[in-house]
């Protein structure tokens, strides 16, 4: 399936093929452009300066993720490290705050956060509550499947197949409305719960963005367990939430124009996807949502 697109970033694929890399989900951020800790990871603590909060997954591999150590890896973190580098705040000043899907408006609306970058798919009904800064990634909504599973094929495959999502995301009920309006829906409140179900067989399938689920399925506990359809559902334009009005919107923008300009933001993608099998185009025009 094919889209046309505004500026391509065309990440690459894995076609129905086992994403079984032995690569380690807990990935060091150094690649150029971050200033971070000592173990190559960005800590969990923070320092002197003026602190800044941000909001990122805690539970996804590649785009965010905390570590049992308590640092924070992930393509997601390395933008809004990088991003909060030029707001002025040191690696140090970072908060970190878990923004699951469910919860993403209400931390920006009362406040408890300055900015969320966490998958966080641009869209017209969340843009009602919220402004977004980019976008700075473009995914492709996709399903993850059991490897020995050979019933779903196409898009289509999944009517009355039990398909898993988490509470908030719109990936689930973007496939009930427009793809397969027979499949059974089942939200739960995690990713990690999805995966778990479909292990178990509790569900036939999980859909989100390629680029989330490469990252589970990239992870050595499930090598040759899982796979990717291969199918570009939707377009998943990944921008950074603010609080509706904020000043923050042109100074995040201009400092992602920057990460792409020297150089960080590639690096960053293929640091943390080329473990997956990306392999990424250009970055998104500021600015730009696909369609």
């Amino acid at each position: 399936m094919s889209h046309t697109h505004t500026t391509p970033l065309g990440i690459g694929r894995a076609v129905r093929a086992s994403v079984a890399v032995a690569a380690a989900v807990v990935l060091s951020v150094t690649s150029a452009g971050f200033a971070q800790g000592a173990s190559g990871a960005v800590p969990a603590d923070h320092g002197d300066g003026d602190e800044i909060t941000i909001g990122i997954k805690y539970d996804q591999p590649g785009i965010g993720l905390k570590t049992p150590d308590g640092t924070y890896t992930g393509f997601d973190v390395d933008v809004a490290t990088y991003v909060a580098k030029q707001l002025g705040h040191d690696p140090a000043d970072i908060v970190w705050k878990e923004a699951k899907s469910a919860d993403r408006e209400t931390l920006l609306q009362r406040g408890d956060v300055d900015f969320i970058v966490a998958s966080y798919s641009i869209n017209d009904k969340r843009a009602e509550k919220v402004d977004f800064a980019g976008p700075y990634l473009l995914a492709h909504q996709d399903v993850l499947i059991r490897a020995d599973d050979d019933s779903i094929k196409e898009p289509s495959d999944l009517n009355d197949k039990k398909l898993c999502s988490v509470t908030g995301s719109t990936s689930a009920q973007n496939v009930k409305d427009k793809i397969a309006p027979d499949a059974q829906l089942q939200e739960y409140g995690g990713y990690s719960e999805c995966l778990t179900g479909l292990e178990n067989g509790v569900v036939d399938a999980l859909t989100t963005d390629d680029s989330i689920l490469a990252g589970y399925a990239a992870q050595p506990e499930f090598k040759g367990k899982f796979e990717l359809g291969g199918f570009e559902m939707s377009n998943e334009n990944y921008g950074i939430g603010v609080q509706k009005g904020s000043e923050l919107k042109a100074r995040i923008n201009t400092a992602l124009e920057k990460m792409v300009a020297d150089g960080s933001w590639e690096a960053a993608v293929k640091k943390n996807f080329g473990p997956a099998g990306y392999q990424n185009e250009p970055a998104p025009e500021i600015g730009v949502v696909v369609k």
